[in-house]
């Protein structure tokens, strides 16, 4: 969960193997009585349960953790994840500094595939290709089928294909992770600053056999906000009907987070299903390149003719808080 124009080669992990226990009180935090929403709220580190889930040279480590909220509920952070499991198909590469396969095209990357990697959906369907920039991570069903997975779950900065055979129309269902190095805290040492909040951001480009473009990330998609760390205060935090806001909290870096709060709200179980009704859930908020800072990354950079076409310009989506919300889901339907 990297500011992106911000990135520099500093790799201050903050203590990975520390437990809730160790970094906050056991009693209810009074702060907690301000807060009237919906969500569990919980305080402090969370308990590692794997260091690092993916190693990368020159990346920082993806902890999983889970926090205890003050009502006793567990939470998987930053999110449940499938990129452990195998049956869960990974995305093809379109830039991955992690594996060194570093494309200059798209044309390029396509044509290093043999046809292994399209997941069928419908056998009778048209081959669609998705091309895939998140910030950090992220995990794509098409009608409820796993299709592709983020192959960099934090750093280094990377690009996908994901190519699947369907009928239109369908539905596209994504989660989106801004990964955390403290873990149960929504930060990362940063600039000499132990708890920086960063940020997130996808954008994605769809395409048929054809080369045309049937659909991109823009405000027209939905997009609902399921953790959102790190909370200094939480009476910043408000709902205005299926709106999980904290746009007034702070997004300063920090030497001492370890008493800072999160909250965390349940996913839907069939939140992937084409049939999931998301008609009242929020429409994405849309934020410019400069924002989320991608001028300097070649795994952007390399495929702005995809990402940035003058005739539909694919833009950066996230909940309305790209840096505080961490666990995104986001759906849209190509009719």
């Amino acid at each position: 969960m990297i500011h992106l124009k911000n990135i520099i080669p500093l790799f201050v992990f903050a203590s990975l193997t520390m437990t809730a226990c160790k970094n906050s009180p056991k009693t209810t935090p009074q702060n907690s009585e301000v807060y009237k929403g919906t969500a569990s709220v919980s305080q402090g580190q969370a308990t590692v349960v794997t260091e690092n889930i993916f190693k990368c040279d020159r990346g920082r480590e993806a902890p999983i953790g889970t926090s205890t909220a003050t009502d006793g509920s567990t939470w998987t952070v930053p999110a449940a994840v499938n990129f452990t499991d195998d049956s869960f198909p990974f995305a093809s590469d379109l830039f991955n500094p992690c594996t060194r396969v570093e494309y200059a095209s798209a044309n390029e990357a396509l044509a290093a595939l043999d046809g292994t990697d399209i997941i069928e959906v419908d056998p009778d369907g048209e081959i669609i290709t998705a091309y895939v920039f998140a910030d950090n991570y992220f995990e794509m069903y098409i009608n409820g089928i796993a299709v592709g997975k983020d192959n960099v779950p934090f750093t280094q900065f990377n690009s996908n294909i994901v190519r699947f055979k369907v009928n239109t129309p369908f539905t596209i269902a994504m989660k989106l992770v801004d990964w955390e190095e403290n873990s149960g805290l929504g930060s990362e040492a940063n600039r000499g600053q132990a708890f920086h909040p960063g940020d997130g951001g996808m954008v994605a480009v769809f395409k048929n056999a054809k080369d045309e473009i049937i659909a991109t990330t823009d405000a027209n998609w939905k997009a609902q906000t399921f953790y959102t760390a790190p909370l200094r205060d939480l009476s910043c935090a408000s709902e205005e009907g299926t709106l999980r806001l904290s746009e007034t909290c702070s997004t300063e870096d920090s030497n001492d987070g370890a008493s800072y709060y999160a909250l965390h709200w349940k996913t839907p179980s069939n939140w992937q299903s084409a049939d999931f009704d998301d008609s009242q859930w929020p429409n994405a908020t849309t934020f410019t390149n400069n924002t989320i800072g991608v001028d300097n990354k070649p795994s952007y950079t390399n495929f702005t003719n995809i990402f940035d076409d003058s005739a539909a310009d694919a833009q950066f989506i996230w909940s309305t808080n790209v840096i505080l919300d961490n666990e995104v889901i986001v759906r849209y339907t190509v009719n």
